[in-house]
């Protein structure tokens, strides 16, 4: 008989197990329609994450409670979420034409909705890639909820410590605490954290904004709060999934509005049988790129273009800002704000109402048939397929776009390097599944060399969710053969828009140019340079031109 031995996975296998758990559970319980996060069904979501450890949630494994996680995912929820025992998922039902307020989260972009006291609505309208990002961010917090509930709660019949009783009392306060006041808050909360005050102090503010300066004592009061109820009352928290999102996820519902949205402004402005150059990237950089430095030059005097790039991206400049934007609008720009739910806003640039001798592209070359390039907002995971599988579709399925190419600029993950280097990818690894996708880039890191800043070739790969990588995993991507150089979300579901239009549907042409470049937003392998750590800053301003501008010359054909 052979003795079969035990062999030891590696952490790159458990995290990867534990990460396959997470999104069959999160598919599971959004079939069944609701689920209890901290009681039995909620069990196995809990577990998979604590056997992840993701690198985003710090020291969720720990007893103390995390901070930078905590900021980083209450900056992507609704303000008032920590107060709600019921969670409710819904897809776009008319809430927008109620009396209810949209609540938007500083960073990310959805719209959510108080109904009462006791629970918040979530609007989904981005696809399943905004559902695992919700329940990813909501299992986190409501694990740190019970770590504060297990050092304040000294029993089950509710008696609660000392340091808990003196933050209820500062966390209701209607005004502003002073200096002593706050100061004896936080050394009761650090306690209660298993925090140091100074540790509590320096992240403190960034929780507060100027209507609510003493925020941080709110979020973890009421976390603490509920936690408490759920043992001492059982009153359990509660996430549920409305019928008609379940009944509506994956229809392209929203993504076929966009679509035809865009389609019918090209067809009013007599640009649908025009060449199209797709570029998805943010909202000033292809403009800005275009128009700002012959528009600022007497502003910026003596300025190189970076730096007045640099003016542009800061807080205050809205006055510079509005005056790219006139001219961009007077030299044919069309502005397409979203109206269909995506959250993809969308600029048209009709190249034939462009005076180039008033750009910073004097020597564009673009022949008798001037392209229209059509600028995409960043799409979120999975909706990257959605969008543009419906803007490829003919129009009324009879007048097919003339694609010429499709460029994609965005922030990624880096697995060597640090923040503001450039990746350039030749692959795109779909994470937990086989589908894995070449393809041949138009731009190449030779392009960038020269700039001051380091240029990465190779393999990226595409996540569920950047909130669920951890340190052996990536490592494992990057040190194995796989080679990967990065971690992002929609690459791979672009790709299988593209290659679904261009080789089977055959609704665009069969040799459209790819251009994927990537700027570094964070390393998740270096400790201290994930993106709970903080932003960019001016960092990122730098290498999001040097690629914008790379796309444009192939475009515009300048040599």
């Amino acid at each position: 008989m052979i003795e079969i031995k035990n062999i030891s996975r590696s952490r790159a296998q458990e995290s990867s197990a534990a990460i396959e758990r997470l999104y069959i559970t999160m598919r599971h319980l959004f079939n069944r329609g609701f689920y209890k996060p901290m009681g039995v069904s909620g069990d196995t979501l809990r577990e998979a994450l604590l056997a992840l450890r993701p690198e985003i949630y710090g020291n969720i494994a720990d007893e103390k409670v995390e901070l930078n996680g905590l900021l980083y995912v209450i900056e992507r929820l609704p303000i008032g979420i920590e107060e709600c025992r019921f969670i409710n998922l819904t897809s776009e039902e008319g809430y927008s034409k109620s009396h209810f307020k949209a609540i938007v989260p500083p960073k990310r972009r959805r719209n959510c909705y108080r109904i009462d006291e006791d629970q918040m609505n979530v609007v989904i309208t981005r696809g399943r890639s905004d559902i695992y990002d919700i329940l990813t961010h909501l299992t986190f917090i409501f694990i740190e909820s019970h770590k504060i509930k297990n050092r304040v709660l000294l029993d089950e019949g509710g008696e609660v410590s000392h340091d808990w009783k003196k933050l209820e009392i500062a966390a209701k306060q209607t005004k502003k605490l002073t200096q002593i006041e706050k100061e004896k808050a936080i050394s009761h909360t650090a306690n209660i954290l298993g925090r140091t005050f100074e540790e509590v102090l320096d992240i403190y503010d960034a929780f507060g904004s100027a209507t609510s300066p003493d925020r941080f004592l709110h979020v973890i009061y009421w976390l603490g709060k509920l936690a408490i109820e759920e043992i001492v009352e059982n009153n359990k928290r509660t996430i549920t999934f409305s019928p008609v999102l379940r009944e509506r996820l994956g229809h392209h519902i929203h993504g076929e509005i966009w679509a035809t949205n865009i389609k019918e402004v090209l067809k009013e402005n007599n640009l649908l049988g025009r060449p199209i150059h797709v570029i998805s990237a943010n909202m000033h950089s292809v403009m800005n790129s275009i128009f700002a430095v012959p528009a600022l030059k007497t502003k910026f005097k003596n300025q190189s273009d970076f730096v007045i790039y640099e003016e542009l991206s800061k807080s205050g400049a809205n006055d510079v800002r509005d005056l790219v934007e006139a001219v961009a609008l007077k030299q044919g720009m069309i502005s397409l704000p979203d109206t269909s739910g995506t959250n993809i806003d969308v600029q048209i640039f009709d190249t034939a109402k462009i005076d180039w001798s008033k750009t910073s592209f004097p020597k564009a070359n673009l022949g008798d048939e001037k392209p229209v390039i059509i600028v995409m907002d960043y799409a979120f995971g999975e909706q990257a397929y959605e969008t543009i599988d419906e803007l490829f579709k003919p129009y009324k399925k009879e007048t097919f776009l003339n694609a010429q190419s499709i460029s994609i600029m965005g922030k990624a993950g880096i697995l060597e390097g640090g923040k503001g280097d450039i990746m350039i990818p030749n692959a795109h690894i779909n994470e937990g599944t086989a589908d894995n996708y070449f393809f041949e880039n138009e731009l190449t890191a030779e392009m960038f060399e020269g700039n001051d800043i380091a240029v990465f070739a190779g393999p990226m790969v595409t996540v569920l969710g950047t909130s669920l990588q951890n340190r052996d995993l990536l490592k494992f991507f990057h040190e194995s053969t796989w080679r990967a150089i990065g971690l992002e979300m929609e690459g791979a579901y672009y790709q299988k828009a593209i290659q679904s239009a261009s080789r089977i549907r055959k609704s665009v042409p069969k040799d459209i140019k790819v251009r994927y470049a990537y700027y570094a937003s964070d390393n998740p392998l270096e400790t201290g340079s994930t993106l709970a750590s903080g932003g960019l800053g001016t960092t990122g301003v730098k290498p999001t031109y040097l690629i914008t501008i790379k796309i444009l010359e192939q475009i515009f054909n300048v040599k």
